[in-house]
């Protein structure tokens, strides 16, 4: 088995019981998009694919604890995950860089192109078709009303577009950030009973 397999099935019981907008879907669309944007990008793809699928590992002691930096327990864990699977100083530090700096609130700023492409990849998957499901996904697990994923479209999945890095991550996020604006001024007009 080969330390991508390996490490894809050591990250996935970490999303045990996981349900919602950052399960293992959520890793499986973001580890695609790191790989599309890569190949793109001439980027290191094995870099990419472990860093999408360990970034999100920490969040459930986030949820638990919100004291607790999902990206920094995340990149903590992968830094031993990786270790104990044989992978080299070098590609453990980058891997960790990406999964530090993926955060949409965090302060860690990507430096590396992998690091980059994570990031947008990550907040890709915020926005567009996926974005607007999940928006409401979010609301329903939480019991808020229909005008909750509009608020969250006007408060911040609005603004990913501006954060894009890469030409490929601008392109992208041109596209679905114009899909979701079509969509939301058409809910906003049945909301207030338009025919």
């Amino acid at each position: 088995m080969d330390i991508i397999s390996e490490i894809e099935k050591e990250a996935k019981k970490f999303y045990e019981g996981s349900e919602g907008c950052h399960g293992w879907e959520h890793t499986e669309r973001v580890r695609a998009l790191c790989t599309q944007i890569g190949r793109e990008e001439n980027a290191n793809l094995k870099i990419l694919e472990l860093a999408a699928i360990l970034h999100d590992i920490g969040r459930k002691f986030e949820e638990e604890n919100e004291k607790i930096c999902h990206a920094e327990k995340s990149a903590e864990l992968a830094k031993l995950i990786l270790a104990q699977h044989g992978a080299e100083q070098k590609e453990i530090l980058e891997i960790v860089h990406c999964i530090e700096c993926h955060r949409f609130r965090g302060n860690k700023i990507p430096q590396s192109k992998e690091a980059k492409i994570l990031f947008e990849s990550d907040k890709l998957d915020a926005i567009g078709a996926i974005g607007i499901g999940r928006a409401f996904l979010f609301g329903g697990e939480h019991n808020l009303g229909l005008s909750a994923a509009h608020d969250e479209f006007n408060v911040k999945l609005s603004k990913i577009k501006k954060m894009m890095q890469t030409e490929t991550g601008k392109k992208v996020a041109e596209e679905r950030h114009a899909f979701m604006e079509t969509f939301f001024e058409r809910m906003e007009k049945e909301i207030g009973g338009e025919l």
